[in-house]
């Protein structure tokens, strides 16, 4: 690895793995296979700017892959189902967790909370604009919005806390019927 770019996913699988306090750059290293001084050079701003900038590709992938996506793509229904696609995908199935999900409970939150707010935010939003053109009121949309992506969170924990992936897949399913459900 001798780009920034070529090391962002090992990076963000050692951040999901043992949170930003929890990573040390003996765990980047081996990782990366890169030396601290080649890291520095990489990363001037060390461990941080390691860390903003896997956020920055968290944010990147999740908007073109579903924010975008669901603001704009025609029919909403079908962004909506591509959403729940690139979440199974994204999450490997369960086996995955949320990096910013991670960055968000653990003792640093504060380093990165409007990079994690926004991601939240965002995706709460956008979700909310494809229900509004699905055809659902304004409050309808906030409030489903809310409930699948908590929901879609809470089963990344759950399925991993219990080493069950398979619940990921089912409580996603539940979601699918649930959103079908209130369309009518």
């Amino acid at each position: 690895m001798t780009t920034r770019t070529e090391t962002l996913p090992a990076l963000a699988e050692v951040f999901r793995e043992h949170g930003y306090a929890g990573t040390s750059l003996a765990l980047i290293s081996a990782a990366t296979g890169l030396g601290k001084g080649s890291l520095y050079h990489l990363f001037p701003g060390g461990k941080a700017e390691m860390a903003a900038c896997v956020i920055e590709e968290i944010d990147a992938w999740f908007e073109a892959n579903l924010y975008r996506p669901l603001r704009e793509q025609d029919p909403p229904e079908r962004a909506i189902s591509k959403m729940f696609e690139s979440v199974e995908r994204y999450f490997r199935s369960g086996r995955r967790v949320c990096l910013v999900g991670v960055l968000a409970l653990g003792t640093s939150r504060d380093l990165f909370a409007e990079a994690v707010r926004s991601y939240f935010v965002r995706w709460v939003d956008a979700l909310a604009v494809a229900l509004r053109r699905v055809g659902h009121n304004d409050a309808a949309s906030a409030a489903l919005a809310e409930e699948i992506v908590a929901q879609i969170q809470g089963a990344i924990v759950l399925a991993r806390a219990l080493d069950e992936p398979a619940l990921f897949t089912r409580a996603l399913a539940t979601l699918r019927s649930r959103v079908a459900t209130a369309a009518g």
